[in-house]
């Protein structure tokens, strides 16, 4: 299953200019996974305190999430 994904993920990101090896989008899709885990992350910690009837402060800004 992950797999296929980080397979679709270098795919797109090696078609991009200036990427000629797999070495040359390793950090960016590290920077994706890492945005996608703080994502999930925040959903959990805003269900929760909503759960608990408690207001829940999000790490980034509405804009940019």
């Amino acid at each position: 299953m992950f797999e296929q994904t980080f397979k679709n993920i270098d795919d797109i990101l090696h078609k991009d200019a200036g990427c000629t090896s797999e070495l040359d989008y390793t950090e960016q899709s590290s920077w994706l996974l890492f945005l996608k885990y703080l994502d999930a992350l925040e959903d959990d910690k805003a269900s929760e305190a909503e759960l608990e009837g408690k207001r829940y402060r999000f790490i980034l800004d509405a804009p940019y999430r």
